[in-house]
């Protein structure tokens, strides 16, 4: 009996870790690697990472992304490929979900309002390239 409720303890104590951030439409990452070819590894190589993550706070993701920033609204800066992209994101820390908004240039960048972009819709019709 006691060996049962120490697995539960167990499991209760490390669940956190059976959770990791959802990447809410991949689809996304992939139409931005064809639109910016050039940034393809570094975005993939973000996305890999960051899927493997359970970040429960900003100050978490942080320590991990030193160059990313909070902008508005749970939407998160980072810099992909030194500072030459940038990738905004909504990340709801509780439920451990990420979703891309942006992604573009450093000069596209500076003529998006990161408060308010909204997500491009027709990119859910993106068909992959082979």
């Amino acid at each position: 009996m006691l060996h049962k409720y120490r697995n539960k303890c167990f499991q209760i104590e490390n669940l956190q870790y059976l959770y990791r951030m959802n990447v809410i439409v991949k689809r996304a990452i992939l139409y931005y690697i064809d639109k910016y070819p050039k940034a393809k590894n570094a975005l993939l190589i973000w996305y890999s990472e960051f899927s493997k993550t359970n970040f429960t706070n900003f100050n978490e993701l942080k320590n991990v992304y030193g160059n990313a920033s909070i902008v508005a609204n749970n939407r998160v800066i980072f810099n992909i490929k030194g500072n030459e992209f940038r990738l905004l994101v909504m990340v709801n820390f509780k439920q451990l979900a990420a979703y891309v908004i942006w992604f573009g240039t450093h000069k596209g960048y500076d003529k998006i309002d990161t408060g308010t972009i909204e997500f491009d819709i027709d990119i859910l019709n993106y068909k992959v390239k082979k």
